[in-house]
């Protein structure tokens, strides 16, 4: 097998893009999109690098099965003495075992295989090592390695299993006679058919009656499921001795294993048919992580637009209440009415000394006038209708998310909160009104194109106009004329001249159409400020632009660089 300089790189781009695969949303195919790219990246690392990088280092054969098949026993017996411990010990965590030659040690030391395991010998080493043994009837050119149960009640031991099967030049898969049928063996060796693993299969445990039988079905199976090429090897129901299997029944894989060891040819093409069909398989594995980043996208389009849809209803409900004259009713219109009618309106509009005296009867009775009473209204009815508004979007978009893919698992616990405005909402939307109100007030000072309007503006009162303009505001949907405002502000007619005679009608509609859009703008300002809690959450969660292309061009260029090697 050639190998093109480029292969190693661009396995390393493919496996730090599925390292980095976002798969942080709870989508349908999120769980088995992780175990997938966790699978592409552990393989990569524990067996393609360190295999191309050493084409002739021993054959690592990992021997691997069921709970209870007699892996461990197996293991002891092809080398001739315990070397790794059995029975009741194997549900635990526990290290696997290494075994080889004396000569090899060197190359299983280090960490250029499975460089996630910290080597330990002269004992178990415990959870996340691997123990390793050196034995002189372990022939040079072999190693054997003893896996935890692929169905182990531990999970850490399962993965593991997993971890070390992908890692194997060889897999030796240890059934029983009454287990061979079950789905988790079948499973397994699912896989190796899918990655073309070179494979052989042990039958452990069968009755000395029923071997025809049995052997026979099981290859039956073997062939069905397209692993007719697995070679099959039968140990039969025998009294142990001394803890170990007889030698003419392990003598048959015994001798295959030191005939590939002894046999570079034969080894070479073991690793060879393993290697390739590891590379093979990952253009698919790495589509299927692609496909779910895909899906992640999709699952954050939906979960993005569900908030902002939310929000810009609010921006539009509110410009809908705003406009529609709602809030000059209740409250407001009853401030507005008594600031007309206690005559603080003209005299705001006529007399500075009025307004002095004004000020000076608020500070001595502790009442406020009835400009400052229709000030605090309007703030009051503005902020509500805010409030009102970002409350809904927020109860909206949760109900949303809850419904759609990934949605409830970022909201986790604080759905209920988040399902509200945030606490420092309604301090932050009264802040926004009085700004406003200070605004208009600017805008009415602003006004004028020479120094006499602003002169009869300041004489007759700021105050005075801006009431009018922002009572104006809310007044029409259309074109605001001065007829308008008297009708929906209750001004008299006296005062609607005056305002007029001082502003102009076509300034006054300028005003109230700039002061309109000011409040607007702070509206929408307020509430992105409270879509940001749900466009946050998403973001830290939602794959990047081009993540899913990326994966994909990765894979084409790993296909391209083993091609160039054929």
């Amino acid at each position: 097998m050639t190998l093109p300089a480029r292969l190693p790189e661009a396995l390393r781009d493919v496996r730090d893009r599925v390292a980095a695969a976002p798969l942080g949303l709870a989508t349908a195919g999120r769980d088995d999109a992780r175990r997938t790219a966790r699978a592409v990246v552990d393989q990569i690392d524990d067996y393609l690098l360190p295999r191309l990088l050493d084409l002739d280092a021993p054959l690592l054969t990992v021997i691997g099965g069921s709970t209870g098949a007699g892996k461990s026993t197996l293991v002891n017996s092809l080398v001739g003495v315990p070397v790794t411990a059995s029975g009741v010990l194997r549900p635990t965590t526990r290290s696997p075992v290494l075994v080889c030659s004396p000569g090899d040690a060197a190359a299983f030391a280090g960490d250029r295989v499975l460089p996630g395991l910290a080597r330990v010998t002269g004992g178990p080493g415990g959870a996340g090592t691997l123990e390793l043994v050196a034995h002189e009837a372990v022939p040079p050119g072999l190693a054997v390695l003893d896996a935890p149960d692929v169905d182990s009640v531990v999970a850490t031991n399962r993965d593991l299993a997993a971890q070390l099967l992908g890692a194997a030049d060889l897999w030796v898969f240890v059934t029983t006679a009454a287990r061979y049928a079950d789905a988790v063996p079948w499973d397994v060796l699912r896989t190796a058919q899918e990655r073309g693993t070179a494979l052989a299969v042990v039958l452990d445990r069968v009755p000395p009656e029923a071997t025809a039988e049995v052997a026979q079905d099981l290859a039956g199976m073997l062939q069905r499921a397209g692993l007719a090429g697995a070679r099959l090897f039968v140990v039969e129901e025998r009294p142990l001795v001394g803890g170990l299997l007889p030698p003419e029944q392990v003598a048959p894989l015994r001798d295959w294993l030191h005939a590939l060891a002894a046999d570079r040819e034969q080894r070479a093409a073991v690793v060879r048919q393993t290697l390739t069909g590891a590379l093979a398989s990952l253009e698919g594995r790495v589509a299927a992580v692609a496909a779910a980043v895909e899906e992640q996208d999709r699952a954050a389009r939906e979960l993005s637009a569900a908030a902002h849809a939310a929000y810009a209803d609010a921006c539009s409900s509110i410009d809908d209440g705003v406009r529609g004259g709602a809030l000059l009713r209740g409250e407001v219109l009853a401030r507005w009415q008594e600031f007309v009618g206690t005559g603080e309106w003209m005299r705001s509009l006529q007399s500075s000394v009025g307004r002095l005296r004004d000020r000076l009867t608020a500070a001595l009775t502790g009442r406020p006038t009835p400009g400052d009473d229709l000030a605090g209204a309007l703030e009051t009815g503005v902020a509500t209708l805010l409030r009102a508004e970002a409350d809904r979007a927020a109860e909206r978009t949760t109900g949303t998310w809850r419904a759609l893919p990934g949605g409830a698992d970022l909201l986790g616990g604080e759905a209920d909160t988040l399902s509200s405005v945030s606490p420092d909402f309604p301090e932050a939307a009264a802040a926004q009104v009085r700004d406003w109100q200070g605004a208009v007030l600017d805008l009415v000072r602003d006004l004028g194109a020479d120094k006499r309007t602003r002169a009869r503006v300041f004489s007759w009162g700021v105050n005075g106009a801006g009431a009018v303009v922002m009572v104006a505001v809310f007044a029409s949907t259309g074109g605001l004329t001065g007829g308008e405002i008297a009708v929906a502000g209750g001004t008299t007619a006296v005062g609607q001249r005056l305002l007029e005679a001082v502003l102009g009608d076509s300034a006054v509609r300028s005003l109230a159409d700039r002061a309109r859009e000011d409040l607007l703008e702070r509206a929408d300002r307020l509430l992105q400020t409270e879509r940001d809690r749900f466009d946050e959450r998403l973001a830290a969660a939602a794959p990047a632009e081009h993540a899913a292309g990326g994966l994909r061009e990765a894979a084409a260029e790993l296909v391209a660089a083993v091609r160039t090697g054929r």
